[in-house]
């Protein structure tokens, strides 16, 4: 499951995906962002500075600054997202690729049976969650709807 944090990350993305795509596109205020997509401002700003700080996206000082996303819609991994915002995303930590930690109470990571059975589910995760971007999202109406869903309705 994602956490809340993740998800405002998403619908902020989602809101200046949309503004990058429309004719006229213009850097968004925090006020904006957060209006659009629902979500608590006083989150965003903490948030914002860390996909701004992964390269996602740039904040412009100024009269008419805001944020505005850098990165094309297709260059925006969903996964990247995930680890950026929540941290490592597989369910044991031998299993992570960037986190690998040895549980600590395994005698034997090759005998596990848990390991090998959230191996494979968690395989088939990241074959998919790898393989979506932002753009993906902005694509499909319906991915982006759900996520954008309140989360007491998902």
């Amino acid at each position: 499951m994602i956490t809340q944090k993740m998800k405002y990350a998403l619908k902020a993305l989602l809101v200046l995906g949309d503004e990058a795509r429309s004719p006229r596109p213009e850097p968004l205020t925090i006020e904006v962002i957060a209006r659009r997509s629902g979500t608590p401002k006083r989150f965003l700003e903490q948030i914002l500075l860390e996909v701004r700080n992964a390269g996602v996206v740039a904040s412009i000082r100024g009269r008419s600054g805001g944020y505005t996303l850098i990165k094309r819609p297709e260059d925006v991994s969903i996964s990247e997202l995930l680890r950026l915002i929540d941290g490592p995303i597989a369910p044991l930590p031998c299993l992570s690729r960037r986190a690998y930690q040895r549980c600590e109470d395994c005698t034997d990571e090759a005998s596990c049976r848990l390991r090998r059975v959230f191996s494979e589910v968690f395989w088939s995760y990241l074959i998919l969650i790898e393989s979506l971007s932002l753009a993906d999202m902005l694509g499909t109406p319906d991915v982006a709807k759900a996520v954008l869903q309140d989360s007491a309705t998902a």
